[in-house]
């Protein structure tokens, strides 16, 4: 029987973890054990919070609330800017069309009228508050290209009395680069994918055909009219890495937009009844990349998404925003109306 301490002893000194062991061999062991445990939690913290990062940075874009975009000027619209009758015209994209947007909340809608709920800065700050017989008409197709709204929508428009003075808003050319997602080989109407060489050709056929628009538009208004053109916005803030949506990559995209936009351009400084709206500037830093804060165009008193969740159209905040830069164009040339 008084071997059994004896042995016991010896086990606990070859395993300072065994039962009854006391001294600084289990109190080193336990120490190193904790330590290995803690290690392990600060390190599973720290990853947790690095995926968490790259999700909120790359895939989850707050949208934020209340107003977007620019002030407008209420004084603008504290009295009629004409008594003339005027028509409203939209032609274009999905833009234009409200696509995402609840009825009502469009960029057109809200050119138009309040909503019920508007925000308190443009309450009373629309068309129909300084344009007594304001009429209206939206013809823009949701998913059409340029080329349709020459071949589709224009002919919808018939000629307007001489008395009728036209204010006609156009978002245009966006489908042309953004179909047909990579799905098929790039060309006209359809260049996602495409090299700026391959699309020099389709880029010069949509500088004539914004020409042939304006001339168009302009002849169905014998009383007159005044053009507002938005230019196209990039939902990557201006870096060009769409592969980090659900689109391919496209090395060649933001030159082509650039491209695009230039023809845009090129043409409201070449017709002097055409504003353009520069929709792609005050688009920046609303994109995929908005909530990072070292980019170049981080917006740091609205550092939120404006775009729907196809990444073609805004959302509401986009379409607010988008209804104050037009308002904005309008305002400008408002002593054009009478």
């Amino acid at each position: 029987m008084f071997l059994r301490p004896v042995a016991m002893e010896i086990c606990m000194m070859v395993n300072p973890l065994a039962s009854g062991t006391s001294g600084l061999f289990n109190q080193a062991a336990m120490s190193a054990k904790s330590k290995r445990r803690i290690g392990i939690l600060i390190a599973g913290i720290v990853l947790l919070a690095i995926v968490f990062y790259y999700l909120s940075v790359y895939f989850i874009h707050p949208v934020g609330n209340g107003p977007a975009g620019p002030v407008v000027s209420r004084g603008a619209f504290s009295s009629p800017w004409t008594s003339r009758p005027v028509l409203l015209v939209g032609i274009g994209d999905s833009v234009t069309a409200g696509f995402g947007a609840r009825k009502g909340y469009s960029y057109f809608d809200r050119l138009i009228k309040n909503p019920p709920d508007e925000f308190a800065d443009l309450n009373g700050v629309c068309l129909s508050a300084v344009i007594p017989k304001l009429q209206f008409t939206n013809l823009a197709i949701s998913g059409s290209t340029s080329a349709e709204h020459m071949g589709k929508e224009l002919p919808r428009l018939a000629t307007a009395g001489s008395n009728v003075l036209g204010i006609i808003v156009i978002t245009t050319g966006g489908n042309d680069l953004i179909h047909n997602y990579g799905r098929t080989p790039p060309r006209d109407q359809a260049m996602y994918g495409a090299s700026l060489e391959q699309a020099k050709p389709w880029i010069d056929d949509f500088d004539g055909r914004l020409d042939s628009m304006i001339n168009e538009i302009t002849a169905r208004f014998p009383g007159g009219c005044q053009i507002f053109m938005a230019n196209i916005y990039d939902p990557t803030d201006g870096i060009g890495d769409i592969k980090h949506t659900t689109l391919p990559d496209w090395p060649g995209g933001l030159k082509i937009l650039s491209a695009y936009n230039l023809n845009l351009q090129r043409c409201a400084q070449a017709h002097t009844n055409v504003h353009l709206v520069n929709m792609h500037d005050s688009f920046l830093g609303h994109g995929i990349h908005c909530a990072q804060f070292w980019t170049k165009h981080y917006d740091w008193k609205d550092p939120h998404y404006w775009y729907f969740i196809n990444l073609e159209d805004p959302n509401e905040r986009g379409y607010d925003a988008l209804r104050r830069l037009f308002l904005n164009e309008m305002t400008a040339c408002r002593n054009r109306l009478n």
